[in-house]
């Protein structure tokens, strides 16, 4: 786009208003599936999001929340929060971490990159060390993108190869951890015959072993620091299949909770502690549960936790985790650029916005929301809220977590007067169906449901108008199922959990005293999105959407 024929100015919309406070609010993990038992959100009390769906057909509808929607590579890929927001926020499409890397890898670009030059520099004396979630959930890596990795890497000169595993159990079904490390045993038993000393060094579950978010507990990355880079932990073994075989015939085993272990020789000693000179490659794509780790990795000034010992090392992250900290200042493959969000516009043309949640997902209502972008766009016009998130304890245990605060923060934004944008992002149908308790997640659902009400309530004071929608889904549906929809059982007769997102639809609700009496949702696009939300916010701004956005969700037809 040439820069001089560039204008910020949004086109007014021909029939809508400007001045009206828009309350947008994202229920974090809530799809629409089939009404049953396990479907937490129709099992829960919520006479809100009822009354929306129930109330003015005209108003209410489903978007896709997964797969090529937001960028990922296919319809089998579920969403999730990050990509979700990122088109939520953009109003466009971008090819999303695992395409982006998948693309890399095809093209052989990401070998001519900065990054794996950077690295390939240790590869004639040191040890490349590749760390991640060893697992084909596509959510933060893929297995077959290790393969292709470990094949390129030792293709261009790594005569030293160790693999630090993490086991899921979370994206995918618990106990496939087995499958993932014999098949890449296999692979690595290949390098071997072909004179490469290639070694899986360490292990242990991601929800224990380094995949924290959010700095929630950073002794689950200091388990990992122990066993990735001292070589040290409570549990040894000579080989990684005996080692994952083992831990999960503890009781009450799962493979997200391994405990950490290590690979030894013959005489004990661990097979792949990090060293100086050594190259170190975190090859999720997903950013949020890499950061602690690539914070322990790259900064010398570091006091969460003591390391022991900092090898100089060489460290490249799949992608870059957070632009803002530039965090790891190396990595493979470049990230989307996604300029000219709908944030960004609003807050140019004047549109005084305020954006809450909770730690844990308030990253995703501003972060991700503005293009992957820390910051504001406009400091004078712009607050962002964070209300800290309950730490030390699993999200079952409070449910409600701070939705209530949340709202209470949302309804006191509207009301101030001082806002025409509200936006919010209410966890805890996400977070607590994470943990597969089905109880918990029915009261998490309920107590999102009453924060809708608040915000909602304040909207009707206004004159405002609001719209509820959602980034994934996760807590419609609890079970596994066969291919006919039933759901799984295990070997003792009981149902078998799930804790993933879902590749279900999502919500779209508009309404409040301030909407035009002429506005419904369009019949006349083919499978609307995430992305076609943007579009559709800056109509209720008074404005018109930029012309390469995705196409708005509403008409205005005159009564």
């Amino acid at each position: 786009m040439a820069s001089s024929a560039f204008s910020w100015n949004l086109p007014d919309h021909p029939k809508l208003p400007k001045g009206k406070t828009v309350a947008v609010v994202v229920l974090d993990g809530w799809g629409e599936a089939n009404a049953d038992e396990y479907n937490c959100i129709h099992v829960a009390e919520t006479p809100v999001m009822d009354s929306l769906k129930n109330g003015a057909p005209e108003r209410w509808r489903l978007v896709k929340a997964h797969g090529t929607a937001v960028g990922l590579p296919s319809d089998d890929d579920m969403g999730n929060s990050e990509v979700g927001h990122n088109a939520l926020g953009a109003g466009r499409i971008f090819a999303q971490g695992a395409k982006l890397v998948d693309s890399a890898l095809a093209s052989g670009k990401i070998y001519d990159g900065e990054g794996f030059n950077y690295i390939k520099e240790c590869f004639d004396k040191n040890t490349l060390h590749l760390i991640g979630l060893l697992s084909d959930g596509g959510v933060h890596s893929r297995l077959d993108q290790v393969q292709l990795l470990l094949k390129g890497a030792s293709e261009r000169g790594a005569k030293r190869i160790r693999v630090h595993i993490l086991t899921d159990g979370r994206d995918v079904l618990d106990g496939s951890s087995v499958g993932f490390v014999e098949t890449l045993e296999d692979d690595l038993s290949q390098l071997r015959e072909k004179g490469i000393d290639a070694r899986v060094a360490s292990g242990g579950g991601r929800m224990f072993v380094t995949m924290d978010r959010y700095e929630n507990d950073w002794d689950v990355v200091k388990r990992g620091w122990d066993a990735q880079v001292l070589g040290e932990a409570p549990y040894k073994f000579q080989s990684a299949v005996e080692a994952v075989k083992t831990l999960r015939a503890e009781p009450k085993a799962n493979d997200q909770y391994l405990p950490p272990f290590v690979i030894v020789d013959e005489s004990g000693k661990a097979v792949g502690p990090v060293v100086d000179g050594d190259a170190v490659v975190t090859f999720n794509f997903r950013a949020d549960r890499m950061v602690m780790l690539a914070k322990a990795l790259e900064y010398a000034d570091f006091d969460k936790f003591d390391r022991v010992r900092v090898p100089k090392i060489r460290y490249a992250g799949m992608l870059q985790y957070d632009g803002e900290l530039k965090l790891p200042s190396h990595y493979l493959v470049s990230p989307p650029e996604i300029e000219r969000t709908s944030g960004e516009y609003l807050v140019k043309n004047g549109i005084r916005t305020f954006a809450c949640s909770e730690t844990v997902k308030f990253g995703h209502v501003t972060f991700f929301w503005n293009g992957n972008r820390s910051g504001y766009f406009d400091e004078t016009k712009e607050e962002y809220v964070e209300v800290p998130s309950d730490s030390g304890i699993t999200f079952n245990v409070k449910p409600n977590m701070k939705a209530l605060e949340i709202a209470e923060k949302a309804r006191d934004a509207i009301l101030s007067g001082k806002f025409d944008q509200v936006r919010v992002n209410l966890p805890n149908g996400d977070m607590v169906g994470h943990t597969g308790d089905i109880e918990a997640t029915v009261v998490a659902c309920k107590a999102a449901d009453k924060a809708v009400k608040i915000i909602l309530d304040a909207i009707e004071q206004v004159g405002g108008i609001y719209l509820v929608t959602a980034d994934h889904g996760n807590a419609e549906d609890m079970v596994k199922r066969n291919k006919s929809g039933q759901p799984l059982l295990d070997k003792s007769g009981g149902i078998q959990i799930l804790t993933s997102h879902t590749l279900q639809p999502v919500p779209v609700a508009i309404g409040g005293p301030g909407l035009h009496p002429g506005v419904k949702f369009r019949s006349d696009i083919q499978i609307p999105g995430l992305a076609n939300v943007a579009a559709t916010v800056m109509n209720f701004h008074g404005y018109e959407a930029p012309a390469d956005y995705e196409t708005t969700l509403i008409e205005v037809v005159d009564n």
